[in-house]
């Protein structure tokens, strides 16, 4: 895993070494953050499930504004805080150590939002209802979903915008209805 592009362009993260984590690949990340040209600087970006924090470090070395990284394993924020502290300098970040519903509930708008839980939980749904609902995206962001299958159906407040399919993986794109 390594960042592709930006300030930090080459720098390798530290990954885990636990059986059912499962981090973007980087050829799926490559072909992501093409299709988020123009939409992260200066953006304000929450990356829900941020195990390693992957996503959300490469929209630092994009140029988010601000980054909020979340997740409830302290598994996770200990490998996202190692990576974090090989940054050259201070960045704008904060990290949280909480279920996704109660961050949400605390969230403000964000321009990007990040939704890759893991595949075996329904709960990346369930967090699409909470911010189409909540309005927690500013006018002209963008929510991505990662997950192993196609999405079907409707979320009140959020319209998809585009699917893609990688190998395995999927990436929907939502935007405010």
């Amino acid at each position: 895993m390594r960042i592709i592009s930006g300030k930090y362009k080459g720098l390798k993260l530290a990954e885990f070494n636990v059986d059912g984590v499962r981090p973007t690949a980087d050829r799926v990340k490559e072909s992501l953050f093409n299709l988020l040209y123009g939409k992260i600087m200066g953006a304000s970006v929450l990356d829900l499930f941020c195990g390693s924090g992957n996503l959300g470090i490469e929209c630092l070395s994009r140029g988010a504004e601000k980054v909020h990284f979340n997740d409830i394993s302290s598994q996770s924020l200990e490998i996202l805080k190692k990576n974090l502290a090989r940054l050259k300098n201070p960045q704008r970040y904060d990290i949280t150590n909480l279920d996704y519903s109660v961050c949400l509930s605390r969230a403000d708008g964000y321009d990007l939002i990040f939704i890759d839980p893991p595949y075996r939980l329904e709960i990346g749904v369930e967090a699409l209802k909470i911010i189409g609902s909540d309005n927690l995206l500013n006018e002209g962001g963008l929510v991505v979903f990662e997950r192993d299958r196609s999405f079907e159906g409707e979320i009140e407040g959020l319209r998809i915008t585009d699917e893609r399919k990688y190998g395995k993986t999927y990436l929907t794109f939502f935007e405010r209805a």
